[in-house]
């Protein structure tokens, strides 16, 4: 009789499984915009499967780019670091599961023992050395009630989504910062490759003036001009070398090789610039990695809410264990077998307003997290934004900077013939060749930086990366949850 009303108490308690005290969740709400204001009616809007997806990289045909981003996931150990991160917190989703499951442990103990023959209570028939043998099975399970089980379960495999999605916002970043590191050298190329043909044309120039000042035809004050404008032709030579050298040891770091071992031979092979099709703002919530996480972590902030308020309730566990004892070795024999089976109930009476405070920290938890998913919302359709502005407000620039290019090598062509024919003085060739100079190196930091803001609006974009590589969804709750 006993063992039937323990086990009608234990079955008591597992009827009310199926409650859960977390608040139902729903996404923090943020008004999205119908479409981007930067993207204007001369871009219309595509849908997200047209959108760069896997190594989009590609896009800018450049097989030395292709090369280095390839390295990016083996080695960098930035990327290192957020798989580690994604594996813990695949761990804790496993020690967390383990909860929903009864914990059974088995025991074993041989010892000889001598009592003291002035021990309280000891009758005269108790021997001084007995031994103490035991061998058996123990097994304990939480009945989860109030749902804190589940929700610490459901809690764990949010977090494991936003691990991998803030693994696929590293490994986006990464992959970003060498597209923009090597568009920014090769444009570095182009320009040292400009002011070397610099160099020789100003060296020139400074030959002609010297040969006409020996004529007596020009003063020495021409030879000063040509050699003030060769000198610091020299000088921009260096600076662009010296920045190159920096990018280069950036590029270096990003593939995971030391930059004293790590070199890119210069290359003149112009990049295209792809044309990325944008979709629509709401879209960014499904491709942005980093949008995602945030998500996902105010999913699990909310879960934890459910945690803080079975922690007011009381608590069920249901033992069971048994084994044989003897104090000789007898332990398979049936007569020394023992077993125990039971629930147990524990609720907290007092504890200060832990609970309490461990409520609102949970509900406080929530808050941020639900904002900080709304910043990252407003983060990432600004982000789209600006790199659409520049995209578009840079190509218009870049219309009006080719001609001025064309115009000024023109004007340097006139001022450099009349001045060898006597008609103007060598002041106007240096005004011409440093405006021709400023024209061109112009001309190609528009390039560099078009194509810089076309990685920064694939990297606003989400690069490809959708949703729908997070890890599963938690399986939905069953029937009657939420009491």
């Amino acid at each position: 009789m006993k063992v039937a009303r323990l086990l009608t108490l234990a079955g008591c308690a597992c009827a009310l499984v199926g409650c859960d005290m977390a608040p139902k969740y729903h996404p923090p709400v943020i008004a999205i915009p119908a479409n981007f204001k930067e993207a204007g009616p001369w871009k219309p809007a595509q849908p997200a499967d047209t959108l760069p997806r896997g190594p989009w990289w590609t896009d800018y045909h450049d097989p030395t780019l292709d090369a280095l981003e390839a390295q990016v996931d083996g080695a960098n150990p930035d990327l290192a670091i957020a798989v580690a991160n994604y594996a813990d917190a695949q761990a804790f989703e496993a020690e967390a599961a383990s909860n929903l499951l009864p914990t059974v442990t088995g025991f074993a103990a041989l010892s000889a023992n001598k009592q003291s023959l002035h021990r309280p209570l000891r009758s005269n028939g108790q021997p001084n050395f007995f031994g103490a043998n035991m061998l058996g099975t123990q097994a304990t399970y939480e009945v989860d009630v109030w749902g804190a089980v589940r929700d610490l379960v459901s809690a764990g495999k949010a977090d494991v989504q936003a691990s991998s999605a803030t693994l696929e916002s590293v490994r986006l970043i990464l992959h970003a910062d060498l597209a923009s590191n090597y568009v920014a050298l090769r444009g570095l190329d182009a320009q040292g490759k400009l002011l070397a043909d610099t160099v020789i044309a100003y060296t020139r120039a400074l030959e002609l003036t010297q040969d006409r000042s020996a004529g007596y035809i020009a003063s020495g004050l021409d030879v000063s001009r040509a050699q003030t404008q060769l000198d610091t032709a020299k000088a921009l030579v260096s600076d662009v070398a010296s920045r190159r050298a920096v990018l280069e040891h950036a590029v270096a770091r990003l593939v995971g090789q030391p930059a004293s071992a790590f070199s890119l031979p210069p290359s003149l092979t112009p990049i295209p610039l792809p044309a990325v099709p944008t979709g629509v703002p709401s879209q960014l919530l499904l491709r942005r990695p980093d949008v995602a996480s945030a998500e996902r972590r105010a999913a699990a902030a909310n879960e934890l809410i459910g945690i803080a308020e079975a922690a007011f309730y009381p608590t069920f566990t249901i033992g069971l264990g048994g084994g044989t004892q003897d104090t000789k070795l007898g332990l398979f024999s049936l007569p020394n077998s023992f077993w125990s089976v039971g629930p147990a109930i524990s609720l907290p009476i007092f504890n200060g307003g832990l609970l309490d405070a461990q409520l609102a920290g949970a509900k406080a938890q929530f808050d941020a997290t639900a904002a900080e998913y709304k910043a990252s919302v407003l983060d990432a359709i600004q982000e789209v934004e600006d790199n659409l502005g520049k995209l578009h407000w840079l190509s218009l620039e870049e219309v009006d900077e080719d001609a001025a290019v064309t115009a000024a090598q023109k004007t340097l062509e006139l001022s450099m013939n009349l001045y060898r024919d006597g008609a103007v003085s060598y002041l106007e060739v240096v005004t011409a060749q440093a405006e021709a100079l400023d024209a061109e190196r112009s001309a190609l930091d528009l390039r560099t930086r078009l194509l810089s803001a076309s990685v920064g609006l694939i990297r606003a974009l989400g690069g490809g990366w959708t949703v729908a590589d997070l890890a599963p969804p938690p399986a939905p709750k069953p029937p009657g949850s939420g009491t």
